[in-house]
C-alpha cells in the first residue's frame, strides 16, 4: 500500500489543501452542537430571542464556510486522485512494456488488463473518497468524543467505553474483507480472460458452432465472480447493524443518565442535547464505516495486486557493462554451443547448437513442430537469454549490446501476423517512426502487397480492424513483412511468415529480399523456399541434425531426403 501511496508525492500540496478543507468542515460540524447548547440554555429556556438570533446567525455563517470548504475540497480531491491514477497507470504500463516473456507467463494478459483498469480505478476512487468524506468519519468520531468530554466528562465516559471496542471490531472486519476482495479481483481476472479469448476467437467459435460451450464457460466464470462478491459484501453488510445497535444503546445510556443529572440540576439541558448530538454524529460516522471498510478492503487488495506488477523482477535486462556504442553493422550471426530451456520447464528447447552465418546470407530452418525453430529465432534479438553458450552478432556477444541497439537493426515477423488498429500506412510505418511515404510504398512493393493495397477503397489510408481482421491471412503476412522491411534491418527473421502465400508470390518476395543487404532467417516447411537459401538448418527435438545447401543435404541427410520426397508426392497428388 505504501508503494502505491508514494505516487501521491507530486500532489502533496493538493492533498494538504484538501485535508485542511476537510478539517475545516469537520471543525464546523464539531462546534455546531455547542452553539445549539447555547441557544437552548441561554436563549430558549431563558426566553431571550436576541441570543437565539445571535447564535443562530453564527451557525449560519459557519455553515456557509463549511459549504465553501466542501466545494473546494471536491476540486482538490479530484485533481489529486485523478492525477494519482494517471501516474500509476502509466508506470504500470511502462513496467509491463519492460517485461520479458517469462514475466508474461506469471501475469496473464487478462490479469494485467484488470490491474491496469479496475484495480487502479478502485484505488483512485478510494483516495478521492478518503480526501472527500472517508477521513471525516474517524476524525469525527475522535473529535466528537473529545468534545463530549469537554461538555461533560461523566456522560462522555459512556461513549469512551463503546468507541474503542467498535474500532477493534472494524479492524478485524477490514482484515477479513481484504482477503475476500482479493479473491473477488482474481475472479474478475477469470471473467476478463474468458471474454478476451471469446472475442478474439469469435470467428472460430462460429465456425465450430461452439457458442453454447463458450456461453457456459462465461456463465461459470461470471457465476464464480458473483458468488465471491456476494460473500464479501455480506460480511461488509453485517457490520452496519452491529455498529448501529451498539451506538443506539450507548445513546439510550446517555439519555438515561442525562435525565438523572438534569433532574438533580447537576447538568444543563443544553449540555445533554450537545452530548446526544455528538453521540448521534458518532453513530452516523460509524454507520458509513461499512462502506468505508468495503472501499478500503477492495483498495487494499487492488493496491497489493498493482504492487505485485510494479515490483516484479524483470529477468531480462541490459547487462551493467553493456556498451551503448555497439550496434549491428554487418549482420554476421554465430551460435557457439548454445543450449536453452524455457523458464519453469525441465526439458531443453535447444541443445548444443553451433552454427555460423555470414552477413547477407539467407538461412532456411526446417523441422517438425516443437523442434526448436522459433526458440532459436528468439535468442537472436535476445527475447530470451541462453542457458549455456553464446550468441554472437558481428563477433560480439548479444549480452554486451544494449537491447535497444540490438533490436533496432533486426526485423522480426512472428508466426502469427499481428496488426494494429489504424491505417495500412500506419501499420507499415509502425516499424520505423520517421518512415516517409516513398519508403512505405517501396517496402509494400517488395513485400508483394502494393498492388493489393491499391485495390482497397482508400488505398494506404484504409483502416484496419483489430489484429487486421478485415484482411486475409496472406495479406496480413505481407503487411507484417513490409513493416519489418521498412526498418532496413541488418538481420531479418521470418517465422513461418510466408505459409499463407502461394508459390508464385513467395518466389517474387524472396527475389525482392535479395536487394536488401541483410542476413535473412526463414522458418519454413516448404522445400521450394529452402532450395533458394544459402544455408539450410535441419532441427529435431532441439538438436541440429544437419546443415548445408539443398544439394549437400540431399546427399548427406536421410531425413531431409525423405522430407523432399514427401513434399514432391504431395505436389504430384495436388496436380493430378
Amino acid at each position: 500500500m505504501l508503494k502505491v501511496l508514494s505516487f501521491l508525492k507530486p500532489y502533496r500540496i493538493a492533498v494538504a489543501i484538501a485535508l485542511v478543507l476537510t478539517l475545516t468542515e469537520l471543525a464546523v460540524e464539531l462546534v455546531q452542537p455547542l452553539f445549539m447548547a447555547k441557544i437552548i440554555d441561554e436563549g430558549i429556556l431563558q426566553k431571550d430571542l436576541s441570543v437565539v438570533i445571535k447564535w443562530g446567525s453564527i451557525m449560519l455563517v459557519f455553515s456557509l464556510i463549511s459549504f465553501a470548504s466542501g466545494v473546494l475540497n471536491s476540486f482538490y480531491a479530484a485533481h489529486a486522485s485523478q492525477s494519482f491514477g494517471f501516474d500509476i497507470r502509466r508506470s504500470l504500463f511502462e513496467k509491463v512494456q519492460s517485461f520479458s516473456f517469462a514475466n508474461f507467463n506469471l501475469f496473464p494478459a487478462s490479469s494485467l488488463i484488470t490491474r491496469m483498469t479496475n484495480d487502479i480505478t478502485q484505488v483512485q476512487n478510494t483516495l478521492f473518497m478518503s480526501l472527500r468524506i472517508m477521513l471525516r468519519a474517524p476524525l469525527l468520531i475522535i473529535g466528537g468524543l473529545i468534545m463530549a468530554f469537554y461538555v461533560n466528562v461523566k456522560m462522555a465516559l459512556i461513549l469512551s467505553i463503546v468507541v474503542p471496542f467498535l474500532f477493534i471490531f472494524l479492524k478485524w472486519i477490514m482484515g477479513i474483507g481484504g482477503v475476500l476482495f482479493k479473491m473477488v479481483q482474481e475472479k474478475l481476472d477469470s471473467v476478463n480472460g474468458v471474454m478476451r479469448e471469446t472475442l478474439t476467437g469469435i470467428r472460430l467459435i462460429k465456425a465450430f458452432v461452439r457458442r453454447n460451450h463458450e456461453t457456459e464457460r462465461f456463465t461459470q466464470a461470471n457465476g464464480d465472480l458473483k458468488d465471491q462478491t456476494v460473500k464479501a459484501l455480506r460480511l461488509m453488510e453485517v457490520t452496519m447493524p452491529v455498529l448501529l445497535i451498539i451506538m443506539n444503546l450507548s445513546i439510550l445510556g446517555v439519555l438515561w443518565y442525562g435525565s438523572i443529572q438534569v433532574n438533580s440540576s447537576e447538568i444543563k439541558v443544553g449540555e445533554v442535547v450537545a452530548i446526544v448530538n455528538y453521540a448521534t454524529r458518532i453513530s452516523g460516522a460509524f454507520s458509513i464505516f461499512s462502506f468505508i471498510i468495503m472501499a478500503f478492503s477492495r483498495a487494499r487488495a487492488s493496491s497489493n495486486r498493482i504492487v505485485e506488477v510494479l515490483q516484479a523482477k524483470v529477468d531480462l535486462t541490459d547487462e551493467e557493462d553493456a556498451d551503448s556504442s555497439l550496434f549491428i553493422r554487418e549482420g554476421r550471426v554465430e551460435f557457439k554451443n548454445v543450449s536453452f530451456q524455457y523458464p519453469g520447464t525441465d526439458s531443453s528447447a535447444l541443445e548444443n547448437i553451433s552454427i555460423s552465418v555470414e552477413a547477407g546470407q539467407t538461412v532456411a530452418i526446417l523441422g517438425a513442430t516443437g523442434s526448436g525453430k522459433t526458440s532459436l529465432f528468439q535468442l537472436i534479438p535476445r527475447l530470451y537469454d541462453v542457458n549455456e553458450g553464446e550468441v554472437l552478432i558481428d563477433g560480439i556477444n548479444v549480452r554486451e549490446m544494449k537491447m535497444e541497439n540490438l533490436r533496432r537493426k533486426i526485423g522480426f515477423v512472428p508466426q502469427e501476423a499481428l496488426l494494429f488498429t489504424g491505417t495500412v500506412e500506419e501499420n507499415i510505418a509502425w516499424g520505423k517512426e520517421n518512415a516517409c511515404q516513398d519508403e512505405i510504398k517501396e517496402v509494400a512493393k517488395n513485400a508483394q502487397i502494393y498492388e493489393t493495397i491499391e485495390t482497397f477503397p482508400n488505398k494506404f489510408e484504409t483502416r484496419l480492424g483489430q489484429k487486421g481482421v478485415n484482411l486475409s491471412g496472406g495479406q496480413k503476412q505481407r503487411l507484417s513483412i513490409a513493416r519489418a522491411l521498412v526498418r532496413k534491418p541488418k538481420i531479418l527473421l521470418l517465422d513461418d511468415s510466408t505459409s499463407a502465400l502461394d508459390m508464385r508470390t513467395e518466389a517474387k518476395l524472396l527475389e525482392a529480399l535479395k536487394s536488401y543487404t541483410c542476413t535473412t532467417f526463414i522458418i519454413t516447411q516448404k522445400i521450394s523456399t529452402a532450395m533458394e537459401a544459402d544455408l539450410i538448418l535441419l532441427l529435431e527435438e532441439g538438436k541440429l541434425l544437419a546443415e548445408g545447401t539443398h544439394e549437400t543435404l540431399l546427399d548427406e541427410s536421410p531425413l531431409y531426403k525423405e522430407i523432399v520426397r514427401s513434399q514432391m508426392r504431395e505436389e504430384r497428388r495436388n496436380y493430378a
